[in-house]
């Protein structure tokens, strides 16, 4: 399952991208792509136990 906080942009205010970039709603920035890995549950992690982002704003909830 993919993090729910995750999107995919083709721009910010100033610009846009060739190609989407990995954003997250939890700390509106853009994150890098190791950690669009950890979004889509890649490589054996789990957003839900391997990210702080997520678990700081599930905390809020």
């Amino acid at each position: 399952m993919t993090c729910p906080y995750l999107e995919y942009r083709d721009a910010d205010e100033e610009r846009s991208f060739d190609t989407d970039r990995a954003y997250c709603t939890a700390v509106d920035a853009f994150v890098q792509p190791m950690r669009a890995d950890i979004c889509n549950d890649r490589w054996s992690l789990d957003h839900e136990t391997d990210c702080e982002f997520y678990r700081a704003a599930e905390d809020q909830e």
